[in-house]
């Protein structure tokens, strides 16, 4: 099997933190939301994983190499966004097998031993969601889909498509993407994996569907805040160097940083480097080699480098910035 990871989004609902990072090396409860991710598929065996990288995909690609030297990794660069269709596409001369493609953007958890029983075309994940809007939602009936639609207007179905598809049948895949692509069959003037899925069952595809229970969006300043809490809930603590500070769990502070007179959680991350003095945080993340003094801060997404000093906030700070209330 073989694994295409699309990660060539701009981010822009992340900034002013995805003008200096992709949105996939954005730290989440200790790590990028791309290391959640490739460690979710560790219990997969692949031949290759393809990375479909654009702006600043070249960090991609150094973090890849550094943190998983094992990975058989192939990086592609979709340098016009063209969509998600169009992205896979670029990775057609590679792909000769079953096929794992991820959504770049969202952490969960599966069973992958599920993959084994799927006597169909594919498999596609879902997961009930309240506002269905925003998403890519499907239709079912007695187990396969019926209906792709993206973000529809009014809602047909509560059943989110996550990010994440099995392809048995990579070929039917490969040929629905090229007919929306010739034929131009755009949704919001993007080529969609919906349409192609679409395409797929119009022409006698069998799609299957699995729930998963566990879906935690990082697309956004709020989304990302959300499952830093639930991923430090359910991985518990981890505390490197403190001094007079007073932690209350979950929190991940990792070796490197330096806490000094403090009071930290709940639901705090804060990376290696990063220095936090006088300070009280909660619900927040602190990115690599930030600084945090004298400053109360709740719901607060710091980059890297970041200088914050006597700020009583809600903070969305990007990298290599500074911010002083004291003078």
């Amino acid at each position: 099997m073989k694994a295409v990871i699309l990660l060539a989004g701009l981010g822009t609902r992340l900034r002013p933190h995805t003008y200096s990072r992709p949105k996939p090396l954005v730290n989440v409860a200790g790590k990028p939301v791309l290391g959640h991710i490739l460690d979710g598929m560790s219990d997969l065996k692949f031949d290759e994983i393809i990375f479909i990288v654009g702006y600043l995909g070249d960090q991609i690609e150094k973090y890849v190499h550094d943190k998983y030297p094992h990975l058989n990794a192939r990086f592609v660069i979709q340098e016009e966004m063209r969509g998600q269709a169009h992205a896979i596409n670029l990775a057609k001369p590679y792909i000769d097998q079953d096929v794992l493609i991820i959504f770049g953007d969202t952490i969960w958890e599966t069973d992958w031993t599920r993959l084994q029983r799927v006597g169909s075309d594919g498999l596609i994940y879902c997961h009930e969601v309240p506002d269905p809007r925003r998403f890519g939602v499907v239709t079912l009936e007695n187990g396969y889909v019926t209906r792709f639609v993206e973000k529809p207007q009014t809602p047909i179905s509560n059943l989110a498509v996550v990010g994440v598809y099995y392809f048995k049948a990579w070929q039917k895949l490969m040929q629905a993407i090229d007919d929306i692509i010739t034929l131009n069959i755009q949704t919001k003037g993007e080529f969609y994996l919906a349409d192609a899925m679409q395409r797929m069952i119009e022409q006698g595809a069998k799609l299957e569907a699995e729930r998963i229970s566990i879906w935690e969006d990082c697309g956004t300043r709020e989304a990302i805040l959300h499952t830093n809490r639930y991923l430090l809930g359910k991985n518990g603590v981890h505390v490197g160097e403190t001094e007079a500070s007073h932690i209350i769990p979950p929190v991940y502070i990792a070796e490197g940083a330096q806490v000094r007179r403090s009071i930290v959680g709940p639901n705090v991350s804060i990376s290696e480097g990063a220095v936090i003095e006088d300070s009280i945080l909660r619900d927040s993340i602190i990115s690599e080699d930030a600084e945090v003094r004298n400053a109360m801060l709740e719901w607060s997404l710091i980059g890297s480098d970041a200088h914050v000093r006597g700020a009583f906030e809600r903070l969305n700070v990007g990298d290599s910035s500074e911010i002083d209330f004291a003078e």
